[in-house]
């Protein structure tokens, strides 16, 4: 019901700030999503593609060893969310885990990585199928995120887009 275009038309513009403040007041440990859906949600702070400035977005995020999952499903609308935006002019990322502060590096998932990371998503929240489906033809990107020095150990340089 969570994934309805009626309710997501009318939660999405409150979404996200009061799951940045409830995450900032409670260190961390639960906001709005949790509360309602049980996702698994963090600050991930990216870098503004236009303005250069940090930008603090509450995101659902899958794990997959020290690999963070994000599927840029904007709930389903058109347009790709602003943190999209950013990860593709600037691919870096901080995520607070745990109380601290992360520097991930990102990138877009391989096919194989999409398919894999698709299905536990989908089956971690069956309203990213709906996403899918509304918003098409646009396919919903999906990202990895890797610690930096991991992320460099790999990709020394560029960002593979």
């Amino acid at each position: 019901m969570a994934a309805s275009p009626s309710i997501t038309r009318l939660l999405a513009p409150f979404v996200h700030p009061a799951d940045r403040l409830l995450l900032a007041v409670s260190g961390d440990r639960t906001c709005l999503t949790t509360l309602c859906t049980g996702l698994p949600v963090r600050l991930v702070t990216t870098t503004g593609a236009r303005s250069g400035l940090p930008r603090a977005h509450p995101l659902t995020i899958l794990q997959e060893g020290e690999c963070l999952v994000l599927i840029a499903s904007n709930f389903g609308r058109s347009r790709f969310p602003a943190w999209y935006h950013n990860l593709r002019a600037q691919p870096v990322a901080r995520v607070r885990l745990g109380g601290r502060q992360r520097a991930f590096r990102a990138r877009p998932a391989s096919a194989e990585e999409r398919a894999r990371w698709w299905a536990m998503a989908v089956d971690l929240y069956p309203g990213y199928a709906d996403y899918e489906r509304r918003a098409a033809p646009r396919t919903l990107p999906v990202f990895a995120l890797e610690p930096a020095r991991q992320a460099e150990a790999r990709q020394p340089r560029g960002h593979g887009w």
